[in-house]
């Protein structure tokens, strides 16, 4: 964010956080990424900073802040270093918001704690095999029976989802009723017949772990319901703006930060005996794109500022999601032509930017989906 937007304490959280990414994350990317997933030391580190209790209350051991900000913070410092790895944005801003919003106190009490503390890892599952940003297309079912609820059914490209130590379901308990037989469970590692498949083997974010997860005959207790029975669509609707924001906002500082990288590298390399920056063409590239970035910044914290007030429509957060994610792309395709062949190579940050960044114009809800979302607002 800004400067300008930040108090005192968001400025200082931000440099213990920055300091934190660039001693704790940066140096063990290339390791995450062999291996297809982070350690959970670095959640347990990152719990004993408070990067991922921001907004949980100090009775559950969060900081219990209750501003957007910090969590844009911690987003905006990892992305400044190419680190998509750590899935503290899936928790941060999509599974604990649920917890926060819909849960009981004893389901408080049992989950917020070791989520503040880094000791447990959140996923939060809607994509299924045959449904992805049509929600309503839902297979997986929750069917109530005597004492518990009968879970049936799988998960795919779940972040997070071969660490995870619980997942946020989206299930029909009542498929005939449509979107009013919606329900939002959470299912425990440990429950018989929850297993996850093996790591997705995936274009972009190596080291970000991505999976199924498989339900059979899973008897998930009746208090594990978040919220009331029926209405898990509409929590969907109320919670799918943050996520899309949040996107947004890892979209605008991973563009920033390739921006820098790029012009610095204008400056040091050389062709035909002048800094490749000097040539008219490499200028007016790189002024296109530090135009359009600062437009994204200025819309996205915009954005932020409407979320802390509980203003931030639907239709913004998908403008925000679509056009800064599509921004993203084209800065780092534009940024590894820059480079030259250099910018192929593996050992360059354009190189797995530019692979990273091309999700981001799916998951959430793919850019033609929000496009939908801001054309019926529109009245048609």
């Amino acid at each position: 964010m800004q400067d300008h937007l930040l108090e005192e304490e968001h400025i200082m959280f931000r440099d213990s956080v920055r300091t934190f990414v660039e001693k704790e994350v940066e140096p063990h990317y290339e390791a995450w990424e062999k291996a297809g997933q982070v350690s959970r030391d670095i959640w347990l580190k990152a719990g004993e900073l408070g990067m991922l209790s921001t907004e949980i209350p100090e009775e559950y051991g969060g900081l219990g802040l209750n501003d957007y900000r910090y969590n844009a913070i911690v987003s905006e410092e990892l992305a400044r270093v190419n680190g998509f790895a750590p899935g503290f944005g899936i928790q941060n801003d999509i599974v604990v918001p649920y917890l926060l919003a819909y849960c009981t106190e004893e389901q408080k009490q049992r989950y917020l704690p070791k989520i503040a503390r880094g000791e447990w890892i959140g996923a939060l599952g809607l994509s299924e095999p045959a449904a992805g940003s049509d929600l309503q297309g839902l297979k997986t079912t929750a069917i109530k029976k005597s004492d518990h609820y009968l879970l049936n059914g799988s998960k795919t490209f779940i972040s997070n989802g071969i660490m995870c130590d619980f997942a946020v379901l989206a299930v029909k308990t009542n498929p005939e009723l449509g979107t009013k037989g919606f329900a939002i469970l959470i299912a425990d590692k440990i429950m018989d017949g929850f297993t996850n498949g093996s790591n997705l083997d995936k274009i972009g974010l190596k080291g970000q772990d991505t999976a199924e997860l498989f339900f059979d005959n899973v008897k998930v207790p009746f208090e594990n319901i978040l919220g009331e029975d029926g209405k898990g669509f509409y929590y969907l609707m109320h919670n799918l703006p943050q996520e899309r924001l949040s996107i947004a906002v890892t979209g605008v500082a991973h563009a920033e930060a390739a921006l820098e990288w790029t012009i610095q590298y204008c400056k040091d390399r050389k062709a035909f005996g002048k800094k490749i920056g000097s040539f008219q063409n490499s200028r007016f590239v790189l002024a296109e794109m530090k135009t359009e970035i600062t437009i994204a910044r200025s819309f996205v914290d915009q954005c932020i500022l409407e979320l802390n007030a509980k203003t931030l429509t639907a239709e913004k957060a998908a403008m925000a999601k679509y056009w800064v994610s599509d921004l993203q792309f084209k800065v780092m395709d534009q940024c590894l032509q820059l480079h030259g062949g250099y910018g192929y190579m593996n050992e360059y940050k354009i190189a797995r930017a530019w692979r990273d960044a091309r999700v981001q114009k799916i998951y959430g809800g793919t850019n033609e989906i929000m496009k939908e979302i801001i054309g019926r607002s529109l009245g048609f």
